[in-house]
């Protein structure tokens, strides 16, 4: 029996990558449907005492206590109103509550990274702590522009690490991208100037610029992040057009203290969430979403650049909570 014919449709946007997304979501799959397993043993509704062992349930897969509560509110509320759900039903009507809470991603998005309609160059400023993969994400970006034939600049504006200059170096060799380089110690601003100068003059489609992901205090943190922005629209008004949280999912609470620092920091309006195929915990993904009201615009699912996917609602929601889809 399909229990979740909804949301199993073929989403027109979602590209041909929907059993790579189940695939990498394994993990998270299957903890949540042995915890939803255990805790229906011998139930044939869902019932008061159900609702408090799904709380935990979520809570330990890391959806967060805001999200967590607005869930079980939102299915109370239709218990009272339908009088019955059956356990069968409630797969679906999960997906349903939380699809609900989730802000949709911004466009432009694409499947394909053709960035149909977007600024020209449109302009990707990334940030998040050191150790989330936010230089490697930066790298696996440019890498699926450039196989859509996009001119991508990178800036290496993280000018405290060493490494991530080497890292960028690295992919500006596997995806032809060019790259605005200061050497250590430089100002991560002049070096964000310098990189969307050079995306203007040269015709890139894209900019995209690292930023450094751990300073000595919050203080500094906003104030360089916000000096960036500032000689950035010195050339362009709008820019940057995106700024891109990077997150850790396997880092699990710890996502949602830093997602608390860069949104008060600066004006994150997109979210990419690494690590995904490494944790039985992905509810992060959907309690950072709500609880900051940042749309998912990117997740990581493994090691190559092709791993790293549009984030699409509906084949993210199939992929955890259709049971009966993963045995097809």
């Amino acid at each position: 029996m399909a229990i979740f014919n909804f949301f199993s449709k073929k989403n027109p946007d979602s590209g041909n990558e929907p059993a790579e997304t189940r695939q990498g979501l394994e993990k998270t799959r299957t903890g949540f449907f042995e915890k939803l397993g255990r805790a229906l043993l011998g139930k044939s509704t869902v019932d008061a005492a159900f609702l408090d062992e799904l709380e935990e349930i979520l809570l330990t897969s890391d959806v967060g206590v805001e999200t967590t509560v607005e869930i079980i509110q939102r299915l109370e509320q239709r218990v009272a109103r339908d009088k019955y759900i059956d356990k069968s039903s409630l797969p679906a009507f999960l997906a349903e509550e939380v699809a609900a809470l989730m802000p949709d991603p911004m466009a432009p998005v694409n499947s394909d990274f053709s960035l149909a309609g977007a600024p020209k160059p449109y302009v990707i400023l990334v940030v998040g702590v050191n150790g989330v993969g936010k230089t490697t994400t930066i790298g696996k970006l440019a890498a699926r522009f450039a196989a859509e034939g996009k001119k991508v600049v990178l800036g290496a504006a993280d000018t405290f690490r060493a490494a991530a200059v080497d890292q960028l170096t690295i992919w500006k060799e596997r995806t032809g991208a060019e790259i605005v380089s200061m050497g250590m110690n430089a100002d991560p601003a002049s070096v964000a100037f310098e990189t969307v100068k050079k995306g203007l003059e040269s015709g890139a489609d894209v900019v995209i610029i690292d930023t450094a992901g751990r300073l000595h205090n919050k203080v500094g943190l906003m104030n360089e992040l916000a000096k960036i922005r500032r000689v950035i629209q010195k050339f362009m008004e709008q820019a940057p057009h995106e700024v891109l949280l990077v997150i850790d999912a396997t880092t699990g609470q710890n996502a949602y203290e830093q997602a608390r620092e860069f949104t008060q920091a600066t004006q994150v309006n997109a979210l990419a969430v690494t690590k995904l195929d490494g944790t039985a915990r992905g509810g992060v993904v959907i309690g950072v979403s709500h609880t900051f009201g940042l749309p998912v615009k990117y997740i990581g699912l493994g090691e190559k650049a092709a791993d790293l996917k549009p984030f699409h609602k509906a084949d993210f929601l199939d992929a955890i909570f259709n049971h009966e889809n993963q045995k097809s």
